[in-house]
């Protein structure tokens, strides 16, 4: 629409649009005369510059008081009434403040402000006991675009996941985890960034003729200084000491929040998230429905939805959802975590520039929770539900054994690992994971995907290599000579199985029949517990990986109940209870997908990555809506490819094609997936039981009664109770699953 130049000397030169002033007046020689009776001042001493509604009625000049009005003032309507939120009760109107180049919505409150400048409010805003509130021609709101004219140093770079600044990616308004996953990682592509900078540029017309937004409903107050900041309708602001060059996004359904000392600079809050407490982020993206609070440290950091900081210090990081650090003594330095993390008391996780230069980083998988006082040597990486035992882990770690415990040693330098370690001795853990994450899930817009399950394709994609891997290291066990192997043997079964595969392996005369014969003795010496060193796993000085068997036998175990879970969730969706040939068929006519990747916590099969890139590059995809869209559309499709990436477990575990499959194959997997539902089920309830069983933890309670009254009855468990109904439909629909191809 054009503009026109309307009083430009009154108005201090301003090009207003005519839209503001539709359905709007000058004041009247009353009005005016209202005005300075009630000690307010105008830059323009006939007052053309201030515009009001000319409907009767909706300008009410009583509730304007000791006032000053610079540049051009367009008003709202102005009637008497009482704003009211929580105990904060004012009236509408304008009260004890200067304004310059501001229009307003109707019924707004502005009270006590001492300075607001080149701002718009929408409607029923309230202002209250504010020092400053302006907005510069060039402001950018957080996100990582240039204004006309602003050299490349002027823009604003996260450094995500190392402290190098070379994963740095752009902020902007939408921006999720995935986004920024993808663009920290694939830094080799020089086309592909350089697209991402177009895609995050796309819109902006670069014109000096940017202007502050409050939008409706929003709730101001005690605020020392907010610069260049869009704030999204119903957001509540109370007692912030900074507030610059950001977007604060907020609805009436996902009300974000800033409270008491809070200090936000150069950055993006998701809807529904609340920053507490003197907390301080600088360059940043926090997602939905976060928390960051008590004097936490955000700085240089991407943070997932779903995700609560307090208390700690975060440097260059890049968070997936639900991530939890809540501890005064810990940090986290130049690191991604790939989600479901869990960051303990004094677990100093940071780069200790191990390179001579300041890039040394970290990347965990899914469901990383590094135990207390625990510190780490980088560069370091964890696959997915790597627990973390206490200690402090003077090398770098290679840790590819997902679900696993690791620990340090007294007795050795070397790391312990026991694989599969939560399936053996915490199933109670990784159940709860699976229900907890999911209903902690308060978005309401839920843009980033995130899988919330532990049995996923991204695990399991780990799982597979971590057999291989534990196949390779019994081979290179059973090569040793006896006196060799005695050391690394706690316990054995079937010593004469042990000798002969040896004599065997000796002789064989390709890896793969060595491999074969390891493979052998795992499976007919289940009861061994052998330890196998893995020179991979730590830099130096090794790894011992314990109970061996036992975690390659859950590994397989877990991987077929994962297979079973992703045919249900298939047959579900399409109204079935069994699957028959010709349903094999389909599935197996879907395209096979064999490697993931967690982009920000949605899974998504690695080639449809690279056709995303691909649309990027040749001009297909254009801004960030369409890649979203993307993300959309593989998610549309995760159950069918689930289905058939479990076709290619199945195939994988049995070494033959899923038409060459017999009845007693299919018994040996629903054998193998009954015994996973059901050590859910036992497992969770032992764990629980133990919490109203065990001696010491009825030490501090002076009878029974009070200890029921403190902690309930383990039949009254919401969480076992559900479990239950949900092992029970699972169970059911096991039994049906395969009957038609038996």
């Amino acid at each position: 629409m054009p503009k026109v130049n309307l009083l430009s000397e009154k108005t201090g030169g301003a090009v207003i649009d005519p839209s503001l002033i539709e359905n709007k007046r000058h004041l009247t020689p009353k009005e005016i005369y209202t005005l300075i009776q009630n000690r307010n001042t105008s830059s323009d001493p006939s007052w053309q510059n201030i515009w009001v509604s000319d409907r009767e009625g909706e300008f009410c000049v009583d509730q304007i008081i000791q006032s000053d009005f610079n540049g051009f003032v367009i008003l709202g309507v102005i009637r008497p009434a009482t704003l009211k939120y929580h105990d904060l009760e004012l009236k509408t109107g304008i009260y004890r403040s200067s304004l310059y180049d501001v229009v307003t919505g109707d019924d707004c409150v502005i009270n006590n402000v001492s300075y607001i400048q080149n701002y718009r409010l929408q409607d029923r805003v309230m202002l209250f006991n504010i020092q400053e509130i302006s907005c510069t021609k060039h402001s950018k709101f957080g996100a990582g675009i240039l204004k006309e004219g602003e050299p490349e140093k002027n823009r604003i770079w996260i450094g995500v996941g190392n402290e190098n600044g070379e994963r740095a990616v752009l902020p902007f308004k939408d921006m999720i985890p995935a986004d920024a996953f993808l663009w920290s990682r694939y830094r080799e592509d020089h086309k592909l960034m350089g697209r991402f900078i177009e895609l995050t540029e796309y819109g902006n017309d670069k014109k000096l003729n940017t202007y502050g937004v409050i939008e409706h409903d929003a709730v101001v107050k005690n605020t020392t200084l907010i610069k260049d900041a869009w704030i999204g309708s119903c957001a509540y602001i109370k007692g912030a000491f900074k507030l610059k060059n950001i977007t604060i996004l907020s609805n009436e359904d996902s009300v974000s929040q800033v409270g008491e000392g809070v200090e936000l600079v150069n950055g993006i809050m998701g809807q529904g998230s609340r920053a507490f407490y003197q907390a301080v982020a600088v360059r940043f993206v926090i997602g939905k429905n976060c928390q960051i609070k008590y004097g936490a440290r955000l700085l240089n950091s991407v943070l997932g939805d779903n995700s609560t900081v307090s208390c700690c210090e975060l440097l260059n990081n890049l968070i997936f959802p639900f991530h939890e650090q809540h501890h005064n003594s810990s940090f986290l330095i130049a690191a991604t975590l790939m989600g479901q993390t869990n960051i303990a008391s004094a677990a100093t996780i940071g780069s200790n520039h191990n390179s001579r230069s300041p890039d040394g980083e970290m990347i965990a998988g899914r469901g990383f929770w590094p135990g207390l006082c625990s510190d780490f040597k980088y560069d370091s990486r964890f696959a997915s539900f790597v627990l973390v035992s206490k200690g402090s882990y003077q090398n770098e770690l290679n840790i590819t054994y997902p679900f696993s415990l690791i620990a340090t040693s007294n007795e050795d330098k070397a790391v312990h690992i026991i694989p599969a370690y939560w399936f053996l001795y915490n199933m109670f853990a990784i159940v709860r994971n699976k229900y907890k994450f999911a209903s902690r899930d308060k978005r309401i817009e839920k843009v980033q995907h995130i899988e919330t399950n532990p049995f996923a394709p991204d695990t399991m994609e780990e799982v597979i290599p971590a057999l291989e891997r534990i196949i390779e290291l019994t081979k290179r066990f059973l090569l040793l000579e006896e006196s060799e192997r005695i050391p690394f043997i706690e316990h054995d079964d079937n010593p004469e199985l042990t000798e002969k595969i040896h004599r065997q392996i000796l002789v064989a005369s390709t890896e793969k029949e060595k491999s074969q014969l390891a493979k052998d003795f795992i499976h007919q010496n289940v009861g061994a517990k052998i330890i196998l060193k893995d020179d991979r796993s730590q830099k130096r000085y090794g790894a011992l990986v314990y109970k061996a068997v036992q975690g390659y036998k859950e590994y397989r175990r877990v991987l077929k109940y994962f297979a079973v879970q992703c045919l249900i969730d298939w047959a579900s969706m399409n109204n079935l209870e069994s699957l028959s040939e010709e349903n094999v068929k389909t599935i197996y006519s879907l395209p096979l997908y064999s490697k993931w990747i967690n982009a920000g916590g949605q899974v998504i099969p690695e080639d449809k990555v690279m056709e995303l890139f691909d649309r990027i590059k040749n001009g297909a995809i254009n801004n960030w809506q369409q890649v979203h869209d993307f993300y959309d559309e593989c998610d549309s499709h995760y159950v069918e490819n689930k289905a058939r990436y479990a076709f290619y477990i199945l195939e994988y575990l049995y070494s033959k094609p899923i038409q060459n499959f017999t009845c007693e194959d299919y018994d040996d997997i629903t054998n193998d997936v009954a015994y996973v539902s059901l050590n859910m089920l036992e497992s969770s309830i032992s764990s629980r039981e133990k919490d109203y069983t065990d001696f010491f933890r009825s030490t501090t309670f002076r009878n029974a009664e009070e200890k029921e009254a403190v902690l309930g009855r383990i039949q009254d468990s919401s969480f076992l109770k559900e479990l239950k109904i949900a092992t029970d439909e699972f169970d059911e629909k096991l039994s049906k699953i395969f009957v038609l191809l038996r």
